[in-house]
């Protein structure tokens, strides 16, 4: 028989064995820590220094990553934030409501009217703005040695080069790479699910007093034939034209889409204007009000935009 004196002996023993192999597993599992922290690192240092060409043929070198940034346009935050660097924000405008994390971020104006001084003040190491800005604005961020990118993707596809290369810029390219390939094999599903119903017409308004339509060019014009339709303001002159009553009764639509963007909008209130009773869309009760911020904010909610149209313009296909 093992005597009491052996007995402690073995537990000892064993628990010698076991923090032995414990602390052993501690060692290896910080060595591949600390291999992989360093293969990252390797990694950031093949990436910079960066050069890369915005929207509109701006050459930008970046030698290290931006952990700065100050986004002029909510489309270019939801991005941003889309890619897991929604921390390095610390500037945005009035407008950059979503995700919800962007309200609580340094507001420094509005899609046109923004803060020269404010955001020199922030010190940011990177500046992104819809379409090329003003000339003053512009010339402001670079006198203070801040980066500027400008972008106004106007396709979805384009929507994806801008991730894509925000993902380089920002040092989250694996995270560029993954979403641009969830979001263009959601596109070809949406695209597959209508290839095959009945065009429809539709009408998209932008605005009532005057009457503007979504035109050619336009965001909501690409998503409209993209779900199946037929725009019937593709021939206008401009991407937000003014679109006569004349017209729009002699067209007659069959879906008649619009922003979600008033109180006072609903579809009762679209259906009670005086003439609007002879429009087929009104007749047969197809008057819808879409979230016009995921409409018209080229961004990675686009594709989402793209299935609401496409469900309101053909709901049967989605129930195949």
């Amino acid at each position: 028989m093992i005597n009491i004196k052996n007995k402690k002996l073995i537990v000892i023993l064993l628990t010698f064995v076991l923090i032995t192999t414990v602390f052993t597993g501690c060692i290896e599992k910080k060595k591949e820590n600390n291999k992989e922290d360093s293969k990252e690192n390797q990694e950031v240092s093949k990436l910079y220094p960066l050069t890369v060409e915005d929207g509109f043929g701006n050459k930008v070198k970046f030698e290290k990553e931006p952990m700065k940034i100050i986004s002029l346009a909510p489309s270019h935050t939801e991005i941003l934030y889309s890619l897991g660097v929604g921390s390095k924000v610390i500037g945005n405008t009035t407008y950059c409501d979503y995700p919800k994390e962007a309200k609580k971020v340094t507001k420094i104006g509005d899609a046109q009217n923004v803060n020269l001084e404010k955001i020199i003040e922030l010190s940011p190491d990177l500046v992104i703005q819809y379409g090329e800005g003003k000339k003053e604005v512009n010339k402001g961020i670079k006198a203070a040695g801040i980066k500027l990118l400008s972008y106004e993707p106007e396709s979805i596809d384009e929507v994806l080069n801008v991730i894509k290369e925000l993902g380089d810029v920002t040092n989250s390219r694996r995270k560029a790479k993954i979403l641009t390939v969830e979001l263009g094999a959601k596109k070809d599903y949406i695209i597959g699910k209508v290839k095959d119903e009945k065009q429809v017409k539709v009408f998209y308004e932008i605005w009532h007093e005057p009457l503007r339509a979504a035109g050619p060019g336009s965001f909501v014009d690409e998503l409209i034939t993209l779900a199946g339709g037929e725009n019937i303001a593709k021939d206008a002159k401009g991407k937000y034209p003014k679109f006569d009553f004349e017209q729009l009764i002699e067209r007659n639509p069959e879906i008649y889409l619009t922003a979600n963007d008033l109180k006072s909008k609903t579809a009762e209130s679209i259906k009670s204007r005086e003439g609007y009773e002879a429009i087929k869309a009104v007749k047969d009760d197809k008057v819808y009000l879409l979230d016009g911020n995921m409409l018209s904010r080229p961004g990675p909610r686009i594709v989402d935009a793209l299935e609401l149209v496409a469900r309101k313009l053909h709901p049967e296909a989605f129930k195949k």
